[in-house]
């Protein structure tokens, strides 16, 4: 019996004359190049993201990321700095020219969100959370749509739809891993998805290593693994002291392990015709950031509590 196929689907399907998605001046996903997207899980803090930005910019990220607001399973752990992460992130955006990505909980932060970030994530808890799709749908600001815990292909690109049927045809997808009986690692990144998504929808399809193995020794092979499997990009978490940071240091880069990630990052590229993109060249660049600095932005780190 032959496998059934995750569409059709009226307006993801493929072809599309359009199929990348374009974000600011500069990068677009979804072409020959991969774009790697880094930064921290949360932003803590000024100097340990304006560092964090400076840093994963000189190593060769084209993007940052940064959770502004963050829906965690325990109300109890640290949800993020809000309106205040938000002009942080502009202010690393004005000092390094990196485009931002940062998630988006609530149809209430969308219209202040999309003056401020470049590209709106909404997270695997809110795949399926209709309302906040209608919203960035209608924000028409490049959307990236995070694959639910247990969702299937076929309901990722139907939660991808509730955003394009408002309008916006900017829609990236990322496969983060999926919850399975296994417990050795976070989640099981399902590699497969890569090339069936990019076979069955026209969409830029990106993989996020952290959160799929939830240990920073396996980003960078899980990183290599989606590169060689088609992946367009990459949604890497970087910290400046992983152990101490308030959310998923565990899963979180250093910045010596980021550029190492990097460094092996460009063969498996070029061994698939593809290369790095490379971060804007109109971008300010600081002075330049030491790999090991850990503890130096202590001194603006928020409370946890």
């Amino acid at each position: 019996m032959p496998h059934a196929t995750v569409h059709p689907l009226p307006t993801a399907s493929r072809p599309s004359p359009s199929p990348a998605v374009r974000v600011g001046n500069a990068v677009t996903i979804g072409e020959t190049e991969v774009v790697v997207i880094a930064g921290p899980c949360s932003v803590e803090g000024r100097a340990m993201l304006t560092d964090t930005a400076r840093a994963v910019r000189r190593l060769g990220a084209a993007m940052l990321r940064g959770g502004a607001y963050k829906p965690r399973t325990s109300p109890h752990t640290f949800q993020g700095m809000g309106d205040d992460a938000l002009e942080l992130l502009a202010e690393a955006r004005a000092a390094t020219g990196l485009p931002v990505v940062s998630e988006v909980v609530d149809p209430r932060q969308v219209e202040r969100m999309a003056e401020v970030v470049d590209v709106l994530q909404v997270g695997a808890r809110n795949m399926q959370n209709y309302a906040l799709l209608a919203e960035v749908g209608a924000s028409g600001v490049p959307v990236l749509l995070k694959r639910g815990l247990s969702a299937t292909l076929r309901e990722l690109l139907l939660a991808s739809e509730h955003v394009r049927v408002r309008g916006n045809e900017r829609v990236i997808l990322c496969e983060r891993g999926i919850r399975t009986f296994e417990t050795a690692t976070r989640n099981t990144l399902d590699v497969a998805a890569v090339p069936v998504l990019k076979a069955e929808t026209h969409l830029p399809v990106i993989v996020d290593p952290s959160h799929a193995g939830g240990r920073a020794s396996l980003v960078t092979p899980l990183a290599l693994a989606a590169v060689a499997a088609g992946a367009d990009g990459l949604l890497v978490e970087v910290h400046p002291d992983p152990a101490t940071a308030l959310s998923d240091g565990d899963q979180s880069l250093a910045f010596d392990g980021f550029a190492e990630l990097m460094r092996r990052l460009a063969p498996v590229a070029a061994a698939v015709g593809r290369a790095l993109a490379r971060p804007a060249p109109n971008g300010e660049v600081a002075a330049p950031v030491s790999l090991a600095r850990p503890g130096a932005w202590r001194g603006e780190r928020v409370s946890a509590s």
